[in-house]
């Protein structure tokens, strides 16, 4: 027969035991939450960075077509001083004039074309980069909390081992 401290003793091994376990899972739960938290705050980086680059296309379109318009400004003002001064439109120095421009507007166009696609480079590298920091953070929650409901449930099992060895102590069991 076991005296009422040894119940007492045993009753806060196994009481015990199951609060660390229910400790341990609280912490698990909570660094899963963690991990999911911080993925959310990465993931919205990449939002921000598709705002971005939609804003440098739209800066680049508004370039291209700026650049357009002061090309046809120039192309005319050639032609009209040109003809303003007597000399056909067709002779080898307004050829050349034109051409010129027409080539370094190419040369503008193709550069600024390089540099858009380098910028939608980067941006698209960044956004796979916090996606992928994401997922991490994501996995490293999920890892952390296995590891800490393992560490619960190995309190749990101590705790009901000693407790099984407390009552066999005891005489509980014969």
């Amino acid at each position: 027969m076991i005296t009422f401290f040894q119940a007492l003793s045993l009753g806060a091994t196994l009481l015990g035991s199951l609060q660390q376990k229910k400790r341990y899972d609280s912490a698990a739960n909570a660094a899963q939450e963690v991990g999911e938290f911080n993925a959310q705050l990465i993931e919205r980086d990449i939002g921000l960075l598709a705002k971005q680059q939609d804003i440098v296309n739209r800066n680049h379109s508004i370039f291209k077509t700026r650049r357009k318009i002061d090309l046809d400004r120039v192309q005319g003002s050639v032609k009209a001083s040109t003809a303003y001064a007597g000399i056909d439109i067709a002779s080898t120095t307004t050829a050349e004039n034109l051409e010129r421009n027409a080539r370094e507007f190419d040369y503008e166009m193709a550069t600024a074309d390089f540099n858009n696609a380098v910028a939608n480079m980067q941006i698209e590298d960044a956004k796979e980069d916090k996606r992928l920091s994401a997922e991490l953070s994501r996995m490293e929650g999920g890892q952390q909390a296995a590891s800490l409901r393992s560490q619960g449930t190995t309190a749990l099992v101590r705790g009901l081992s000693t407790g099984v060895r407390q009552a066999d102590e005891y005489g509980l069991f014969g």
